[in-house]
């Protein structure tokens, strides 16, 4: 494979993960912060303790595995 072709290839590759990435942050974000800070600052909350904490654990755990992913794509890289 050419250098031209092993750059874009990896451009692509750093493109994907980095995408992967930051849709972890976001699912983490959205769905384990924005509940949180909803909970504390509202007097009446329609999640409960235990339901706060359920969806927490879900968007860490959605999260902590996308990173992977991103990872995994990383692994890609050709030199």
């Amino acid at each position: 494979m050419s250098d031209l072709a092993t750059t874009i290839h990896n451009e692509r590759t750093k493109l994907t993960a980095t995408w992967l990435n930051g849709l972890a942050i976001a699912v983490m974000a959205i769905g384990g912060f924005a509940p949180l800070i909803t909970y504390v600052s509202s007097a009446e909350s329609s999640l409960s303790v235990e339901g706060l904490a359920l969806i927490g654990v879900i968007c860490l755990l959605l999260s902590a595995a996308l990173h992977l992913v991103a990872r995994i794509v990383l692994g890609r890289l050709k030199t």
